[in-house]
């Protein structure tokens, strides 16, 4: 038997402080809760799957030859056998000498595998995929078993700013709220507006994709409005009031229509108005889209129906401003 073979088949003990960690790892948060669980897991039980690793060689500086190894995959046991105060973990080793591509790809694929990394994690990773070995999407979606609309559409969330990305990676905002923040990508007022509107009322998926269907409706509007007076008023009741505005003139008399959100909203126009001590609502108030009360958790709420979600994963036109009906 080779030794290729010996090393490539058999499982050995090595010491923890002897395994670097791999320098491709692509993810970048790892939930402590998930790794303390994970310990105490392995504390109970062992580890039930052995880690990768490559071997080195180097030389000591008294002449001598010293071994050590550094992880493919197996980022999260290694951590979470620290924590649990293992000296040696099982690990299979792969013969060889292994080029960084092999690393990476070996790293990214593992880490892609798993149903718990975010989804900032998983768009960075496939665009390692993409940049770093010149894979095209259909590839990737071989490589983790997923469609190619659904590496596209994953990609994307990449557009999005630092700021948001960042929330997503912490949990703030759901991946169901990036289609709407992401229909907005050219509208960047309107886009910060709708994730501070998500994280500080936590609003629901639905509530966002509203927000963003109302956007789509005053770009129509825009554009067919003629009267250049109109626009002015609207933009002038916009900034006192704090919201969208909307005047329809008809042939006799019109209607105003003021964008909220929920009833504390409604309050806090009511309050404005009376502030001012000359103002009176005569004119209806109403709103573009259908919001439902509004209910603070503590959690974000995808108030979609899983299927909808796996839908609009493999959805071409994810990102598309005419999957918003106006």
């Amino acid at each position: 038997m080779s030794s290729s073979q010996f090393f490539g088949d058999s499982v050995f003990w090595i010491e923890i402080e002897k395994i670097k960690p791999n320098p491709f790892q692509p993810r970048r948060e790892f939930d402590e809760a998930r790794l303390k669980d994970l310990a105490e897991s392995i504390r109970m039980y062992g580890i039930l799957q052995p880690l990768t690793v490559t071997r080195k060689e180097f030389e000591k500086p008294d002449g001598g030859l010293g071994v050590e190894y550094e992880l493919i995959a197996g980022e999260r046991r290694l951590r979470a056998s620290k924590i649990a105060g293992l000296q040696q973990v099982p690990v299979l080793i792969r013969s060889g000498e292994q080029d960084d591509k092999v690393k990476l790809e070996l790293a990214i694929i593992e880490n892609l595998q798993r149903e718990d990394i975010n989804s900032v994690d998983r768009a960075r990773a496939f665009k390692r995929l993409a940049d770093e070995f010149g894979m095209k999407h259909i590839q990737i979606a071989e490589k983790v078993g997923k469609s190619r609309e659904y590496v596209s559409n994953t990609l994307r969330i990449l557009d999005l700013p630092e700021e948001i990305l960042n929330s997503l990676s912490e949990g703030k905002i759901s991946e169901g709220h990036t289609r709407p923040l992401l229909m907005l990508s050219d509208r960047k007022e309107e886009q910060t507006v709708l994730f501070k509107e998500i994280i500080t009322k936590k609003i629901t998926v639905r509530e966002a994709e509203a927000f963003a269907r109302s956007v789509a409706h005053d770009r129509v509007r825009k554009k067919s409005l003629i009267d250049p007076a109109l626009a002015e008023l609207e933009r002038k009741f916009k900034e006192t009031l704090g919201t969208k505005v909307y005047i329809e003139k008809k042939e006799n008399g019109g209607r105003i229509m003021i964008d909220f959100f929920d009833d504390a909203d409604i309050q806090a126009l009511l309050t404005r108005f009376l502030s001012t001590g000359k103002a009176t609502v005569s004119a209806e108030a109403g709103k573009i889209y259908e919001a439902t009360p509004l209910v603070v958790e503590e959690s974000l709420i995808d108030d979609r129906a899983p299927a909808e979600v796996a839908d609009e994963q493999n959805n071409e036109d994810l990102y598309s401003m005419k999957n918003f009906g106006v």
